[in-house]
């Protein structure tokens, strides 16, 4: 299976979505395929699997879809980062810059152990706000964020640049 399915198959390009100019990758074909979930996860899985990974952490909500899968193939803690107000137990929160304004991220704070190793999961690395703020906020609980696994990486928009040195590893590049 591995050696004919390309992941690539499975992502739409939207033009002019959510607005003109934008061309948007949707990933529901991929959602909606088993084989290509299986895939998904057989690939990131064989890069980290001897990184020895604790635990796999990921922003709401598209993260979520790919790192849960991952930590059971790898025998890892799940934990999610969350916007604020969703997590019911004591939060540690971060606040980082956007373009236009701030966000806030928040991860339980029991949500690792001391010498956790953590790999950081989205679906997409644009320009790596996002990330960055979840690794910053990974490492001030006092975990080591070890790598960061991207299902499609927007390469023009230079999000890895902000997530150095840590290991990047994106399965599908667009230009």
């Amino acid at each position: 299976m591995s050696d004919t399915l390309q992941l690539t198959d499975y992502i739409r390009s939207i033009p002019d979505f959510p607005k003109p100019g934008i061309l948007f990758r949707d990933i529901t074909p991929l959602l909606a395929s088993p084989n290509a979930m299986r895939e998904t996860t057989r690939q990131f899985a064989d890069h980290f699997r001897d990184a020895g990974i604790t635990a796999i952490a990921a922003a709401e909500a598209r993260g979520f879809i790919f790192a849960t899968p991952l930590a059971i193939e790898l025998n890892a803690a799940f934990v999610p980062v969350r916007k604020p107000g969703k997590l019911p137990f004591n939060t540690e929160s971060f606040e980082y810059d956007l373009e236009y304004g701030t966000d806030t991220l928040e991860i339980h704070t029991d949500a690792f152990k001391e010498g956790d190793r953590v790999l950081m999961v989205d679906d997409l690395l644009a320009t790596g706000g996002t990330m960055q703020a979840c690794v910053q906020l990974t490492e001030r609980c006092g975990a080591e964020v070890v790598g960061c696994a991207f299902l499609i990486e927007l390469d023009g928009l230079n999000g890895r640049t902000k997530l150095e040195p840590h290991d990047i590893f994106s399965l599908i590049h667009y230009r």
